[in-house]
């Protein structure tokens, strides 16, 4: 549940996340925070002491939920457009946590030497997270709004250059998490099969009869493992309450067991 109040301009607004641990910053227009930030960074192993990066981080929450559950975690957060990074970095004051989340203006397929003159050097991280836009323009209708556009939709060949760009920044054996479409399970997995290897998918389910709307994937850089698929996550009971599992992650941000670790 989100609770909200305005800026005194109307350009954003304030939002409580995780019961109300964590604040948040958005523009009140175009995409805005929603369950996949939250549930994003419940599924990342990381461990005290780790540094991590959220690419394609907008305003943080997902960077900024993760550095609330694992203390000690450093996280960078990478984000084009300059004023949601803008948001980002002042979430992270806002929450006491940019002493250890910063914030960076970068596009997500930006060249090797950008990212090490941003202090993100290869072989830099432990665990990296991602939220790609996963609406194919092709196949699905865009938003008119650009924000909303910028963040849902993009190329196919797009999702590679992401996790190409994660590979990289990865120490060995670090791990890759993301979450996308549910029907588009095929296009991650050939996606992390050139460097990825120990995928582990978890599928969201809205409620207990209805089809996955989202899968959570985990994977381990340089892994010859197996691919493992775990029990559902659903959200909502039939009734369309919440279930205990979704209420410890959505609420009380506890993690999310079973995913892929090093």
């Amino acid at each position: 549940m989100m609770h909200s109040r305005r800026s005194p301009t109307g350009e954003w607004t304030e939002d409580a996340i995780l019961g109300g641990r964590l604040r948040l910053r958005q523009p009140r227009r175009g995409h805005r925070v929603g369950h996949d930030a939250v549930l994003l960074a419940a599924a990342c192993p990381a461990r005290a002491g780790e540094a991590a990066v959220d690419l394609g981080a907008g305003v943080g929450a997902a960077g900024l939920a993760l550095a609330a559950r694992v203390a000690g975690t450093t996280v960078t957060l990478v984000e084009v457009d300059p004023a949601l990074a803008a948001l980002a970095a002042e979430n992270a004051r806002l929450n006491g946590l940019d002493s250890r989340v910063r914030a960076i203006a970068l596009d997500v397929a930006a060249p090797t030497r950008a990212y090490a003159n941003a202090g993100l050097p290869a072989d830099s991280v432990m665990r990296a997270i991602m939220n790609p836009p996963f609406n194919d323009p092709d196949r699905q209708r865009a938003s008119p709004d650009a924000s909303r556009r910028l963040a849902h939709a993009a190329p196919r060949r797009d999702l590679a250059i992401w996790t190409r760009t994660a590979a990289r920044l990865l120490r060995p054996r670090g791990t890759l998490t993301l979450i996308w479409r549910a029907d588009g399970l095929s296009r991650v997995l050939s996606a992390l099969a050139p460097a990825f290897g120990a995928v582990v998918v978890l599928p969201v389910h809205s409620k207990p009869d209805s089809p996955a709307i989202r899968i959570l994937v985990s994977a381990v850089k340089a892994s010859r493992a197996p691919l493992t698929l775990l029990p559902p996550l659903v959200l909502a009971d039939a009734a369309g309450l919440p279930t205990p599992a979704a209420e410890a992650v959505l609420r009380h941000g506890a993690a999310l067991g079973g995913l892929a670790q090093s």
